[in-house]
């Protein structure tokens, strides 16, 4: 594969996978800061991937599968960077609010309750819970975590479940 080719693809899949690629950081990383750093990563070895991806499974879901396993290695990682922010926050001076967080929209803050409610969730059950929010079938589902659909039924019920509780009062709309 030619540099040209490489980057052909992976502009290709940017612009059509970005969102799918935002969901999953969001569902791994709270602070916006971390989401950026992790969206990186993501970027950096879905360009890693390229030369290894074969065709054989839909682009999706490739891109979800890359994307998930890094912010899986990340989340394992977050420990150290939490010692280590909570080292330097030590040292430096208190954060000012940011009116952006003032301003919100009750959408928004729905949102991003959600998000944290599934980074919550068992690593599993959170992957589960983003594909469906990107609007990957059933068999998409399948193939990236490799278990069978009924069982993708049975637990996607559950984890909607489990979030409709843990949400109650976000919105009528959840």
């Amino acid at each position: 594969m030619t540099a040209q080719q490489q980057e052909m693809i992976f502009r290709g899949w940017l612009d059509a996978h970005t969102g799918l690629m935002w969901k999953v950081v969001r569902g791994c990383a709270a602070a916006p800061p971390d989401q950026e750093d992790l969206f990186q990563e993501v970027l950096l070895q879905l360009w890693s991937s390229i030369p290894a991806f074969r065709g054989e499974a839909k682009a999706t879901t490739w891109i979800y599968r890359v994307a998930w396993n890094t912010a899986l290695a990340w989340r394992r990682g977050e420990r150290r960077r939490r010692e280590g922010h909570e080292t330097f926050i030590k040292f430096s001076p208190a954060p000012q609010v940011q009116p952006s967080h003032l301003d919100a929209q009750p959408e928004q803050e729905i949102v991003e309750r959600l998000y944290a409610a599934i980074r919550q969730l068992p690593k599993l059950d959170a992957s589960l819970a983003l594909m469906h929010l990107d609007g990957l079938s059933y068999q998409e589902m399948a193939e990236v975590l490799g278990i069978s659909e009924n069982y993708i039924g049975v637990k996607l019920n559950r984890i909607r479940k489990q979030l409709a509780d843990q949400l109650k009062g976000a919105s009528n709309e959840l």
